[in-house]
C-alpha cells in the first residue's frame, strides 16, 4: 500500500511560485498559494471527518503522536513518548512549555478534556467512533496522561492518537458539550500545529501564517504564510495551474485534467497506489423496504442490496470513466493491506468480479420483488472530485441496462450532503474513505459499529464482535482470519457496496519543492516543508 489518498483522481498538484491572487510573484519562502474544489464542514475537529475540513484541520491542530513521511509507526509531537503501562493502559508524557497560539499554556488537562469532549458530542460527521475502545481518560500531573481501555492488548490504539480523533484542542476555548462555530475558533486563535489561520472566509478564502509557538515534529515552516483558495469548478482550478497564478492545487482534477497537465513544459506527473476507496451506501431505513418505509421487509431489502451487487460493472467503472487510474475493488479493506479479501468479488455477480444480470433477477423474483426497483440514488462532485458525475451517470446506466432498476440520479453540495445522509435522506448514496492508519481495522471499524460514521442504520452484532476481536488479537494469522470472517460476513449482507480503489497523482513544476520523488508508505500533504526554490 503505497500512499494515502485524500482525493479523486489528484491527490496535489504542484505549479509555479506565483503566489498572490493578483498573480504576483512571491519571494522564496515568504508565501504560496494552494487551491481547491473540496469545502470545508467544520474548524471543530470533533464536527468534521472528512478530507476538506481535514486539510485546514491538519495544519492548525496537533495530535500526541504522528507519522512521519516514508513511515507508518506513530512517533511522538505533542508527547515526548508513549508507554504500555498495562494491559488496558497507555501512558502518554507532555513535552514541557506547550503553548497555543493565544498564550495559553496546553497540559494533560487539555488533552483529558479533548478525548472526553469528543466522545461526549459523539458528532455523526465527527471522528469519535475511532475512540471506541477508549473507556476512560485521566491527568494525574500537567504533563502525563493515562488513557484507558476498555479491551486489553490494543496494539492499534497509538495509531488512533494520530488521527483526527487525537487531535488536541484548548479548553479554554471550546465547549465541553457542543461544536464551535468556524469564525469563533478563528476569533480564540486556538492553534497547536505549524499554522494558524490568519483570515477566514469560508469556503472562498482561507489565510494562514506560521505559529511561532509550534513544537511538533515538522518543525519550522519553510513557507511562512498559506493562501488557501476555493474553486467551484475543476475547469477553472486546471486553468489557473496552467496560467501559473496559484502555486499549489491540493484536491481535486480529473484523470483527463492530469493527462492533459503531464504534458504541459516544466510539469511532472507523480503516481502511485493509493488507498482511498469509493463506494455506494444503503440506507437501512430508507432503502426500498427499508425499516422505515410503508413496506418494509428485511428479506426484500435485503435482495436489492444483493442484486444491486450483482449488477454494477467496476472495471467498465475504472477504464471509461478514470481511465484504470483507479481499479475494481471487492472489499471495503483495498488490496494491498494483510487482512485485504475480496469478499464480494466470490459471492456477486459472475462471480468472478463481472456483473451477472441473470443472479440480479434470480434474487429479486426469490425474494418476491417486483420490477424495476426504483432507486434514489445520490452523489457529490465538490468533494469527491467532479468525475463522479459521470462515474453516477454510468452506474445509473449500468443498473437501468438490466431492466431490473429505474433509478433517480441526484446531486447535492458537500456541506448539505453531510447533514442530509445522516438523517436518512438518502436511500441510496455515494462515500468515499480515506485511511486514518494503514491497517485493515480502519476499513471495517468506522463501517461497521453501532455508531459508524457510515450512519446507515446497519449495525450487526456478529459482525461487531469479529471486528472488536480482531482488533486485541495479537496472533498475526489469527487476527487475518478474523479479518477475513468478518468481511465475508458484512459482504453477505451488503450494508454497502464497494467499487473503486483510487490511486495518487502529484503533479510538480521544478520551481516548487518539498514534495517527495517517490510517494511513501503514508505520504500526506504538509505544508511545512513546501517552498519555493
Amino acid at each position: 500500500m503505497a500512499a494515502v489518498s485524500l482525493g479523486a483522481a489528484a491527490l496535489l498538484t504542484l505549479t509555479g511560485c506565483t503566489s498572490s491572487k493578483d498573480g504576483s510573484t512571491a519571494a522564496s519562502g515568504t508565501s504560496l498559494t494552494i487551491g481547491t474544489t473540496d469545502q470545508v464542514t467544520s474548524l471543530d475537529p470533533a464536527g468534521a471527518w472528512d478530507a476538506g475540513s481535514g486539510t485546514i484541520e491538519s495544519e492548525v491542530y496537533s495530535t500526541l503522536l504522528s507519522v512521519k513521511n516514508g513511515s507508518a509507526e506513530p512517533t511522538p509531537d505533542l508527547a515526548t513518548g508513549i508507554e504500555l503501562t498495562g494491559p488496558k493502559q497507555y501512558t502518554v508524557t507532555l513535552k514541557k512549555g506547550l503553548k497555543f497560539a493565544n498564550g495559553h499554556e496546553l497540559t494533560s488537562s487539555d488533552v483529558k478534556f479533548s478525548f472526553d469532549r469528543d466522545l461526549r458530542i459523539a458528532d455523526q460527521n465527527g471522528p469519535s467512533s475511532l475512540l471506541h475502545n477508549l473507556g476512560s481518560v485521566a491527568a494525574p500531573n500537567p504533563t502525563t496522561v493515562v488513557f484507558t481501555l476498555k479491551s486489553a492488548n490494543d496494539t492499534l490504539f497509538p495509531q488512533v492518537l494520530t488521527t483526527a480523533a487525537g487531535y488536541v484542542v484548548d479548553e479554554q476555548v471550546f465547549p465541553a458539550d457542543k461544536i464551535l462555530p468556524d469564525q469563533a475558533i478563528v476569533t480564540a486563535k486556538p492553534w497547536n500545529g505549524p499554522y494558524g489561520v490568519a483570515s477566514y472566509d469560508k469556503n472562498s478564502l482561507v489565510s494562514f501564517t506560521a505559529n511561532t509557538a509550534y513544537q511538533g515534529q515538522q518543525g519550522t515552516p519553510k513557507t511562512r504564510n498559506i493562501q488557501l483558495k476555493y474553486y467551484t469548478d475543476a475547469g477553472n482550478l486546471k486553468l489557473d495551474v496552467q496560467q501559473g497564478t496559484i502555486d499549489a492545487v491540493y484536491r481535486t482534477l480529473t484523470t483527463a485534467d492530469l493527462d492533459s497537465l503531464a504534458k504541459e513544459r516544466n510539469v511532472k506527473v507523480h503516481t502511485g497506489s493509493g488507498n482511498g476507496i469509493r463506494y455506494l451506501v444503503f440506507d437501512f431505513q430508507t432503502q426500498p423496504y427499508g425499516t422505515k418505509t410503508k413496506d418494509a421487509d428485511k428479506e426484500k431489502a435485503l435482495a436489492v442490496r444483493q442484486a444491486v451487487a450483482d449488477s454494477v460493472d467496476r472495471a467498465q467503472l475504472a477504464q471509461q470513466v478514470y481511465k484504470n487510474s483507479y481499479q475494481p475493488l471487492y472489499s471495503t479493506v483495498p488490496d494491498g493491506l494483510t487482512g485485504a479479501t475480496p469478499s464480494y468479488k466470490s459471492r456477486y455477480g459472475d462471480k468472478k468480479g463481472g456483473p451477472d444480470r441473470a443472479a440480479a433477477a434470480a434474487r429479486l423474483k426469490a425474494a418476491g420483488v417486483s420490477t424495476p426497483v426504483t432507486l434514489n440514488l445520490q452523489y457529490n462532485s465538490d468533494h469527491y472530485g467532479s468525475s463522479s458525475a459521470d462515474e453516477y451517470a454510468l452506474i445509473k446506466s449500468q443498473l437501468e441496462a438490466t431492466g431490473l432498476f429505474k433509478v433517480n440520479l441526484q446531486s447535492t453540495e458537500w456541506t448539505q450532503y453531510g447533514k442530509d445522509r445522516i438523517k436518512h435522506l438518502y436511500p441510496l448514496y455515494q462515500l468515499g474513505w480515506y485511511a486514518d492508519y494503514l491497517d485493515a481495522d480502519n476499513y471495517l471499524s468506522p463501517f461497521y459499529s453501532a455508531n459508524s460514521w457510515v450512519a446507515n442504520g446497519y449495525a450487526d452484532p456478529a459482525v461487531r464482535a469479529l471486528v472488536l476481536k480482531e482488533e486485541t488479537e495479537t496472533d498475526s494469522a489469527k487476527r487475518a482470519e478474523l479479518l477475513k470472517r468478518a468481511q465475508g460476513a458484512a459482504a453477505a449482507q451488503v450494508p454497502l457496496v464497494p467499487l473503486l480503489q483510487g490511486s495518487t497523482a502529484i503533479v510538480t513544476r521544478t520551481d516548487v519543492s518539498g514534495v517527495p520523488d517517490e510517494l511513501d508508505a503514508r505520504y500526506q500533504f504538509r505544508w511545512a516543508g513546501l517552498t519555493t526554490k
